[in-house]
């Protein structure tokens, strides 16, 4: 059984750091590619970052380039986004999620429909 928990999320000011970790359970997590997605109130939840099985591959939306990086620990079964020059705007449920469908095409579009297990998410607050 997938089990997906994120931890990590927090209240920043503008301009601050958070780092979010997803530990991943109950399947060979190697084996999966992952992504990070969240969601506002009132708004669909979008794909932030993807990451292939061996992590050689990223893939970012376009308004988190250059501040928020994915990374993956396969020996720790764990799932990173480093999240810097936060902004408001960023506020959000964050949610990590699994997939075995992992061409690069298909992790470039960070469709949440593309992803099969998700986690609880983690509430990420930036304020101005």
């Amino acid at each position: 059984q997938v089990q997906l928990v994120e931890s990590g999320g927090g209240s920043v000011q503008t301009g601050g750091s958070l780092r979010l970790s997803c530990l991943a359970s109950g399947y060979t997590y190697s084996r999966y590619c992952m992504g990070w997605f969240r969601q506002a109130p009132g708004k669909e939840r979008e794909g932030v970052a993807t990451i292939s099985t061996a992590g050689g591959g990223t893939f970012y939306a376009d308004s988190v380039k250059g501040r928020f990086t994915i990374s993956r620990d396969n020996a720790k079964n764990t799932l990173y986004l480093q999240m810097n020059s936060l902004k408001p705007e960023d506020t959000a449920m964050y949610y990590c999620a699994a997939a075995t469908y992992c061409l690069d095409y298909a992790l470039a579009r960070r469709r949440p429909a593309d992803f099969g297990y998700w986690g609880q998410g983690t509430q990420v607050t930036v304020s101005s």
